[in-house]
């Protein structure tokens, strides 16, 4: 991949109770970063801790950017903000260029945590949405993804992450983290500065009194696994 080419990392990061009232508000970062790791933009939005917006404030934030040559979206996860789900089609859709999820744990899936916080039509929004995500894929940045792409690194070794790709194969959503990846290791450099803008604009909001509340952090969104 040329050292020019652009991918647009998307993160969110949230800290506040989703029963608050108002609810709390998690802040939405997108960066367009080079394969060399220039940063060459960036654009905030926000969505509700525990609501469903967050599909809305991910596609609010490209549209922001105004970005075309940003070859590819990033995702840090799918489920930001308490549950706040993101519809990976629909952002692909949006954003008319592939769309990669991309997680760093091992899960079980959400699904019995939804039904664990959600009855009735807010449940059944809810897993609407994430029955309709891709399978996640186990990538290796030193190997391939082990459904069709042959074997992760050395025999015994875990996944570095896993992927959910709208718009493209999984082999080809691998080579597009592992490039934006310095060293194959971390997070790849479009979520990582993402990240840091994330919680940097949280952090002013929280100073102004117009985001998250003081109390205990109901969300870990931008470390969230999203099953």
């Amino acid at each position: 991949m040329k050292s020019g080419t652009r991918a647009l990392g998307v993160a969110v990061s949230a800290d506040g109770r989703s029963d608050a009232d108002p609810p709390a508000r998690a802040t939405v970062a997108a960066a367009v970063v080079r394969a060399d790791r220039v940063v060459d933009g960036l654009s905030f939005s926000t969505c509700t801790v525990g609501g469903s917006d967050a599909t809305a404030a991910v596609v609010d934030c490209i549209d922001r950017l105004g970005r075309p040559d940003a070859r590819h979206v990033l995702l840090a996860g799918v489920a930001p903000a308490w549950f706040n789900l993101i519809d990976c089609r629909r952002v692909h859709e949006a954003a008319e260029r592939p769309v990669i999820a991309v997680s760093f744990e091992a899960s079980s899936g959400l699904e019995p945590h939804l039904r664990d916080h959600f009855t009735g039509e807010a449940l059944d929004r809810r897993l609407a949405v994430y029955q309709s995500l891709p399978e996640r894929e186990p990538v290796s940045l030193a190997g391939e993804t082990t459904r069709g792409g042959g074997a992760i690194g050395e025999p015994g070794d875990e996944p570095d992450l896993w992927v959910r790709p709208v718009g493209i194969d999984a082999a080809t959503a691998r080579e597009i983290v592992a490039a934006h990846t310095p060293g194959g290791e971390g997070r790849p450099e479009p979520l990582r500065v993402a990240r840091l803008a994330a919680r940097a604009g949280l952090s002013y909001a929280g100073r102004r009194g117009e985001g998250a509340s003081s109390g205990t952090s109901s969300s870990a969104s931008d470390d969230a696994g999203d099953g």
